[in-house]
């Protein structure tokens, strides 16, 4: 399963996020989302997990938890919009 993790402190990477949600289950990848043009963090980021109850668990756990001086948001990811790489749909 796939999780939308947002609100992240600006100075956590990668390996921080896996670690969070290590102790959930197997996590196959953690990735912090970065701007493209200063490399610096958006605060969100993406977290996939093998097991789909482990992720269910990991959601109600870690959703509200506070890290880096921030209450962390744990959610299901969703899939992207089709009609657009950035989540917009273009109506013109």
């Amino acid at each position: 399963m796939n999780m939308y993790v947002s609100n992240l402190g600006f100075s956590l990477q990668d390996e921080d996020l896996r670690k969070l949600f290590a102790d959930y289950g197997d996590v196959s990848s953690a990735k912090i989302i970065v701007d493209k043009f200063t490399n610096k963090s958006r605060g969100f980021g993406f977290v996939e997990m093998t097991d789909n109850h482990a992720a269910q668990t990991a959601i109600k756990e870690v959703n509200g938890k506070m890290v880096d001086g921030r209450p962390i948001k744990v959610s299901e990811a969703r899939p992207r919009d089709e009609n657009s790489s950035n989540g917009y749909s273009k109506r013109w």
